[in-house]
């Protein structure tokens, strides 16, 4: 019964647990900001690549 309570108060690795967690938020926070950011990424490359076709058909 001793080793039972031993083991249920050791707080030896509580600190490593924290940290993971805290990464996996920042990680999870990570992806959906980029996911999210990559509809905006897509239409500013579409319009600069319309921009430069067209400063290229005016320039031949």
């Amino acid at each position: 019964m001793n080793a039972l309570t031993s083991f249920f108060r050791d707080e030896q690795g509580q600190d490593l647990i924290e940290y993971t967690l805290l990464l996996a938020f920042v990680c999870l926070a990570s992806a959906a900001l980029f996911i999210s950011a990559g509809g905006d990424v897509a239409g500013i490359w579409t319009a600069t690549n319309s921009q430069l076709a067209a400063a290229n058909t005016s320039a031949s």
